[in-house]
């Protein structure tokens, strides 16, 4: 493929900010997405630490770990772990310790070279399915967002019915800079359709309680940290699927290198995210889009988003005008990128052949159901789990990734051909 910019080279200063303004509008929407989780109190300082992190995981992989034009954001694998340690009572103190374990656990299987032999456990068939449950998994949390606001529920279904129909026609009609702002012109659009039947508010988001930036306690629960162990496994699949696919993409040199660093700078990232009370970040397998549609893959080019965002943390009122887009509309945006995922683990399975059998539908199907009923499992059922393994079994992403693993090599394990052994 043609690129305008190669990947080390450094456009002109106008080039760059353009560049830099459709790589923002991408950034600014995956961080907005994730604030909900945010402690009762501290949405705006959850919010801008969550910026400041963002933007310098970015300057630190382009210039030092993977190099590459890459949007780092909060994981949807660990939003799904604090949600489901939320729901059953957990909170931040015990929560954000356990990334601060999953990140020490990434950092060093980066460190000792430890992936290429754990990589080999993901057969295509298993990655697609990680990458479809994510999707799965968030169903409760967005049907939650979608109908937040009990008093215009009827307003809400229809706003996601052609929310979602108009998101998926402008993202197949528009073009370059456009498409990527797909996310972001529907928050604009939908906030203010919504405020416009509902009433415009009169105030914006802020915050009761004392800012922090280090968490003030620290408790560990082996049931916590070993299900967020298994969302770290789904996150390190991710970061090796991003820095691949755009590498290859763009022709990167020194691939094993490249990843190597990539997952260590990732690793730090989430300790100190741990540490600061915040989701871990990865990077977004979105990125490839964007280099396609520019014709430019120079890393350099989102430096300028990148520093924006950690502009923007600074300046609570900005970051709490951007938290007073409504809780519906946010719902629906995360209901087409969500849709977006299935679409990349449907399309993983297409190119490779992962599902050529119905035993093969069974490794993907059964997960799948796993992950749906324990994710709306009632309360009572997840009383009766011992409390050990209640993070664990009462996380519907984390059961699908385990039974998927069972399925794939032991239950519904395909025998070898005599040739083949």
């Amino acid at each position: 493929m043609h690129f305008r910019f190669g990947l080390d080279d450094k456009p002109s200063v106008g080039a760059m900010l353009l560049y830099g303004l459709q790589w923002l509008m991408i950034c600014i929407p995956v961080v907005l997405t994730s604030t909900f989780i945010a402690p009762e109190g501290e949405m705006v300082f959850f919010t801008q630490k969550l910026f400041a992190v963002c933007g310098l995981a970015i300057i630190v992989q382009v210039l030092w770990g993977h190099r590459l034009p890459l949007v780092a954001g909060p994981a949807a694998v660990l939003l799904m772990g604090v949600i489901a340690a939320h729901s059953q009572g957990h909170d931040a103190s015990t929560i954000y310790p356990s990334m601060v374990v999953g990140g020490a656990f990434v950092t060093l299987l980066a460190a000792v070279g430890a992936m290429k032999y754990i990589q080999r456990i993901f057969t295509p068939r298993i990655v697609a399915a990680i990458v479809v449950l994510i999707s799965f998994t968030m169903a409760k949390p967005i049907v939650g967002l979608i109908f937040a606001d009990k008093a215009h529920a009827g307003l809400a279904l229809v706003a996601t019915i052609v929310g979602i129909a108009l998101m998926a026609w402008a993202n197949k009609a528009f073009r370059g800079i456009w498409k990527s702002a797909v996310v972001i012109i529907a928050m604009v659009l939908g906030s203010l359709f919504y405020y416009c039947v509902t009433g415009f508010p009169k105030s914006f988001v802020s915050d009761s309680v004392a800012p922090h930036l280090f968490l003030d306690e620290y408790h560990l629960d082996a049931g916590v940290i070993l299900a967020f162990l298994f969302c770290y496994i789904a996150l390190l699949i991710n970061q090796i699927g991003s820095v691949q696919s755009l590498g290859e993409m763009v022709g990167a040199s020194d691939m094993e290198r490249r990843q190597k660093r990539g997952l260590l700078a990732t690793g730090l990232f989430n300790i100190a995210c741990g540490a600061t009370g915040v989701l871990g970040v990865v990077d977004y397998s979105l990125s490839p889009g964007v280099v396609a549609s520019t014709s430019c893959a120079s890393r350099y080019t989102i430096l300028p988003a990148a520093v924006a965002m950690i502009v923007l943390s600074l300046f609570p009122q900005v970051v709490a005008a951007l938290l007073t887009i409504p809780q519906p509309i946010m719902g629906i945006v995360l209901l087409f990128l969500m849709a977006t995922q299935v679409a990349a683990g449907l399309e993983i399975i297409h190119s490779s052949k992962a599902v050529l059998s119905f035993r093969d539908g069974l490794v993907l199907g059964i997960p799948i159901m796993v992950t749906i009923i324990l994710s709306f499992a009632p309360a009572e059922a997840m009383a009766a789990v011992p409390s050990l393994l209640r993070p664990i079994v009462g996380n519907g992403f984390v059961m699908g990734i385990i039974v998927v693993l069972l399925l794939e090599h032991l239950v519904l394990r395909e025998k070898r051909s005599a040739k083949e052994s």
